[in-house]
């Protein structure tokens, strides 16, 4: 009697034992769902898909007037010592003597042409003139805290400072219209520019009312991304931002007219969205509290507004499609086709 007791009681806890396990695999089979599920909902990073957009040169221009000894060292001081650049800022590791000897549009100030003639490398043209001033300190306007000219800016010119036999001072600016205007009126003798408000003043185009000539280029540093960002994973495309509020850059900027070109090769105009005028930081904070939609910011990726949002929110980078850039690199010969690579936010 006991040896049948004892035989129950095991078959009994034996079954007792495989309901436990099939419950337990079965609420693990739940759990797994639902984590997929929690995954599934929550969108991807931003960049975890490569981003297809168009880009502009970030060039360095100087006034005319400058020593051309100074604008020697300055170049030679940077190209000299990409290692060590890069080490402070990854900017440094995008400079390259070709690249920034290739600028069409605007002839190239002697010190710097005479830098790449050592290289090797022949400029377009030469500013004729220039470069007959006084050696002297050379303030550098830059770009706003929250963009890569002031980060990369700043790293260049005390490098310059410390190695290059030549004193520049990294200042804040506010874009590159205002710094073609700060060097033109005397303020400043270094700036940062996009490729294409350099060729608008020197031309008296769009943002110029008349010509600026008296700068020359210094080198171009790097290429500098339109970049589309986004708290809304709905905008998906250029076309979804129709009926959207959207800042467009400081009025008049350069990132203005990159975001009009933009629109423009997708058949949207200014009048099809609800426009907004601010600065990367301004756009940034404002995507934060979800006050406007999307925000054309025109910088080299990683940008520092960008990565902070990103870090507080899943943000995201709207592509372009092959068939409209190549409708916008045909239209403009400032643009090229560019990828910002996975994981770079």
């Amino acid at each position: 009697m006991k040896k049948t007791l004892s035989l129950l009681t095991a078959l009994l806890m034996l079954v007792m034992l495989l309901t436990a396990c099939g419950g337990d695999s079965g609420s693990g089979g739940q759990t797994s769902g639902d984590s997929a599920g929690d995954s599934g909902d929550s969108a991807p990073a931003a960049t975890a898909v490569d981003t297809n957009t168009v880009a502009v040169g970030a060039v360095v221009i100087a006034r005319d007037d400058v020593a051309e000894e100074d604008i020697y060292n300055f170049v030679s001081a940077i190209f000299e010592n990409k290692d060590a650049i890069t080490e402070q800022h990854a900017k440094g590791g995008e400079l390259d003597l070709n690249f920034a000897a290739s600028v069409t549009a605007v002839p190239y100030h002697p010190g710097a042409a005479r830098y790449f003639s050592e290289k090797g490398i022949d400029v377009a043209a030469v500013k004729e003139g220039a470069g007959s001033g006084e050696s002297q300190s050379l303030t550098f306007t830059t770009g706003g805290s929250t963009g890569t000219y002031y980060a990369f800016g700043g790293v260049l010119a005390n490098y310059v400072t410390n190695n290059g036999g030549v004193s520049v001072t990294a200042v804040e600016g506010n874009g590159s219209q205002s710094n073609v205007e700060d060097l033109t009126a005397g303020a400043v003798q270094l700036g940062f520019v996009q490729s294409d408000v350099m060729s608008y003043a020197y031309n008296g185009e769009r943002l110029f009312e008349s010509p600026v000539d008296n700068f020359s280029v210094v080198a171009a540093l790097y290429m500098e991304q339109v970049q589309i960002v986004t708290t809304n994973p709905d905008i998906k495309s250029v076309d979804d931002l129709a009926g959207k509020i959207v800042s467009i850059g400081v009025s008049g900027s350069g990132v203005y007219f990159n975001a009009l070109d933009v629109l423009g090769a997708y058949g949207l105009s200014e009048e099809d969205i609800s426009p907004v005028f601010q600065n990367f930081g301004d756009s940034a904070d404002n995507l934060k509290d979800g006050k406007i939609d999307a925000a054309f910011i025109v910088a080299g990726a990683p940008t520092p507004a960008i990565v902070d949002l990103a870090v507080s929110q899943p943000t995201y980078l709207v592509s372009l499609d092959e068939s409209h850039t190549n409708d916008l690199l045909a239209g403009s010969p400032f643009y090229s086709a560019y990828t910002i690579p996975a994981g770079t936010y």
